[in-house]
């Protein structure tokens, strides 16, 4: 990690390797873990723990008292507020270790979440969308969308500027804050009309994700053989065709 090209608080922990934008702030008492990657401009408030593989965009804002846990992949503009709280298996027990069970939870570009909301894992947040103080949200939310309550609804809509938007009967309307034009869709989704400033690009399949999930298992393993040196034949062979074979 360059040093003078973001700020790290004397309080606060980074293990190595980790990757850290330019501009980045770092405050009191936080723990960025091994192999997580925090983009440029981001501000890390006080008391927060980034999980080994977290990924951050550039300009993600995390408030006081966060812990973002192995499996959350945070894009561009990510806003989490006071005390939310991420979860990355559906089912935890103590006694149970379930460490090649978690799964990836995305949160889309220019999301807000709001103080002591829960995301259960395996759900995805829409690019704008916002979600109010102390909702849990138990399914993925669409672009845009307005969420509240326990377990979360849709509300309403939300502005690319973070203003609620207000359609009339032909389902259209436009910000009264920033004018920009939107058009519903259908009860669970709109788009923004007449935008081309930005062409999204989305992946097919993201192996990195994937591999984030099971990497504890998979590296211990190739470890194993690359120490024993039966690169042909050996134990892990005759294992493998035993159970190919049954």
């Amino acid at each position: 990690m360059a040093k003078n090209k973001f700020f790290v608080h004397e309080s606060s922990y980074i293990d190595r390797p980790c990757e850290i934008g330019e501009g980045t702030k770092i405050w009191h008492f936080s723990h960025i873990m091994k192999n997580s990657k925090i983009g440029k401009n981001c501000n890390i408030g006080q008391n927060v723990v980034i999980s080994p593989e977290v990924v951050l965009g550039d300009n993600v804002k995390i408030q006081n008292n966060v812990s973002v846990y192995t499996g959350v992949i945070c894009e561009d503009d990510v806003f989490l507020g006071p005390s939310m709280v991420f979860t990355n298996v559906v089912n935890p027990r103590s006694h149970v270790i379930r460490r090649s069970e978690y799964q990836r939870t995305l949160v889309k570009k220019g999301a807000s979440i709001g103080a002591n909301a829960v995301i259960i894992c395996g759900n995805d947040i829409g690019s704008y969308s916002f979600i109010g103080a102390g909702a849990v949200i138990t399914k993925s939310v669409p672009d845009y969308a307005l969420v509240v309550g326990n377990p979360g609804r849709i509300v309403g809509w939300m502005c690319y500027c973070g203003i609620r938007l207000h359609f009339n009967d032909a389902k259209e309307t436009t910000c009264k804050a920033c004018g920009r034009p939107y058009l519903m869709l259908n009860d669970e989704e709109i788009k923004e009309k007449n935008d081309q400033s930005e062409v999204k690009s989305v992946p097919l399949l993201d192996l990195k994700a994937q591999y984030a999930k099971i990497r504890h298992v998979i590296e211990p393993v190739i470890k194993e053989v690359v120490d024993s040196q039966y690169f042909i034949l050996g134990a892990k062979v005759k294992e493998l065709e035993e159970q190919v074979a049954e």
